[in-house]
């Protein structure tokens, strides 16, 4: 017998808002039972299991244990312009010059996660 991974949860401070911020990042719908002041909401991933965040009273202390991985459907680049234009802070860089690497931002609570490099680009440097 298996299980499989309903969610992937995560503690915040207002589940809404940064509900939304997701919700632009992957382009998928909030759960439109939640709304401004739900304790906890869904952003609808077609694929795979849902974001679900809680709201927690402790603020978050120390780097994420998990956290996710972004596969652009374009250039990685260009992805982090957009992120960042969403609210997304800039972490680190660890994008090498031969395209290779990822690049740590973290979301608008301070949870980290990775943009990778699209499958376009993946396939052109075969790496």
């Amino acid at each position: 017998m298996t299980s499989v991974v309903q969610n992937v949860a995560i503690d915040c401070a207002d589940a809404y808002e940064l509900a939304l911020f997701w919700s632009r990042v992957t382009g998928s719908p909030v759960d439109p039972e939640d709304g401004p002041g739900s304790p906890e909401t869904q952003v609808l991933l077609p694929e795979g299991p849902v974001l679900h965040f809680n709201t927690v009273p402790e603020p978050k202390t120390a780097k994420n244990r998990i956290h996710l991985c972004l596969r652009p459907e374009t250039r990685r680049e260009e992805e982090v312009e957009r992120l960042l234009g969403l609210g997304a802070a800039f972490v680190a860089d660890h994008r090498n010059p031969d395209g290779t690497g990822w690049a740590i931002l973290a979301d608008p609570e301070g949870n980290e996660f990775c943009v990778l490099r699209s499958a376009a680009e993946r396939a052109a440097t075969q790496h």
